[in-house]
């Protein structure tokens, strides 16, 4: 038998099949959240014009020392009109337009007034002048393409001059859990039934990643409830089962899809919890088989999935970034395989592992905010040890 793939060799395949999705354009109101996807250049120069970066008065730096005559004003949005000659001083507002002729705004506090003039401290050229394209020039990068948009970016598109921008369309990913035994929240459980809480939980780990996911209804341990829910779950770019990915007569998805036209890449990976986990492609469609285990497909979910749904929408660096950190308690290191195991991170980079670890143990898992990742070995890590961990839900 072949030694099964690493997590690190299994994402390297899921990253290998992503195709990224076909571009659209976003109004800027609207694209919070969405990726770019073509470097973004300035439309204007930033700022547009010489601007004020004070309250008072612009003055030429050769005139100061001295006392000056008023002889304008020049407020946000409205420029003075007129260029300022030697002895003159034009009152002015922060962001307002430096005037023709001058070179240099002394602040408000460092004025004099004395009847139609003022009295100014001596400033050197420049002095709280924000000058014409200090920020971005026309034609110059604002945002790189596989950017994720947040507010900050938004600033800057919208000040760049962009009411839309040319983003990634957002993947459309169908969840499906399978079982029998599966009962919807709420509803009055019945012998060996159980409440279905993965396609929930899948949904809202993909959702925040930038997916538009629909939650199929699930699909009963018969070959025509499977059939007929996995390919409708197949016309979607990315389709994520849950549950029926092992060995036993009920487990029905992977051979199911197979006769679908389902090309299994890799199935099983050296980690624990969600060693079962299946990955394979039809055409450009993704397909990931999670384990029915709760915890297993959260953890599948977020070392496999998310970077394929980031992917598709062309994020420069799709893949799940580790912190490093310190052990709170040891931890026993598996010698086949490498643990994900879910603990609480404090602030100042301590990770104190949960008890109760076991798959199905989904509660438990609800109080951890980190996965520590115990790489395959020998003993065990000491209280103290540096490692590394992925925070749950980046």
């Amino acid at each position: 038998m072949a030694p099964l793939l690493t997590v690190a060799e299994a994402q390297a395949r899921v990253l290998a099949a992503v195709v990224p999705l076909p571009s659209e354009p976003v109004p800027l109101a609207r694209a919070a959240g969405r990726v770019t996807a073509a470097p973004a250049l300035a439309r204007v120069d930033l700022p547009p014009f010489p601007s004020s970066a004070m309250d008072g008065f612009a003055v030429r730096a050769a005139d100061t020392p001295g006392t000056l005559a008023v002889v304008g004003e020049a407020a946000a949005g409205s420029p003075a009109g007129r260029t300022l000659a030697a002895g003159e001083a034009i009152a002015i507002s922060t962001g307002g337009v430096v005037p023709d002729g001058a070179d240099a705004v002394v602040p408000i506090e460092n004025v004099v007034q004395i009847g139609n003039g003022v009295e100014v401290e001596g400033v050197g050229a420049g002095a709280h002048v924000r000058p014409r394209g200090g920020d971005v020039h026309a034609g110059d990068p604002v945002i790189a393409a596989g950017v994720r948009l947040g507010p900050a970016q938004l600033g800057a598109l919208a000040a760049a001059g962009f009411d839309a921008i040319e983003c990634a369309r957002r993947p459309r990913v169908a969840v499906l859990a399978t079982g029998t035994e599966l009962v919807a929240p709420g509803a009055p459980l019945g012998p060996g039934q159980v409440y279905e809480a993965n396609a929930l939980m899948l949904t809202a780990v993909l959702a925040a990643a930038g997916a538009d996911v629909e939650a199929l209804p699930p699909a009963a341990d018969d070959e025509a409830s499977h059939r007929a829910a996995l390919e409708r779950g197949l016309e979607a770019d990315v389709l994520v089962t849950s549950g029926g990915v092992s060995v036993g007569p009920h487990d029905l998805v992977r051979r199911i899809e197979a006769e679908l036209g389902v090309e299994e890449i890799f199935w099983q990976v050296a980690m624990r919890p969600g060693k079962p986990v299946a990955f394979g492609v039809r055409g450009r469609t993704l397909v990931f088989g999670l384990p029915g285990n709760p915890v297993s497909s959260l953890v599948g979910c977020e070392l496999f999935v998310r970077p394929a749904v980031r992917a598709l929408q062309g994020l420069a660096d799709p893949l799940p970034g580790y912190e490093s950190g310190r052990l709170a308690s040891p931890l026993r290191r598996n010698s086949a395989r490498d643990d994900f195991v879910r603990a609480v991170a404090s602030g100042d980079g301590t990770l104190t592992p949960l008890a109760g670890q076991e798959s199905h143990m989904i509660v438990r898992a609800a109080a951890a905010n980190a996965l520590v990742h115990v790489e395959r070995g020998d003993g065990e890590l000491a209280a103290g040890a540096d490692v590394r961990w992925l925070p749950l839900g980046y």
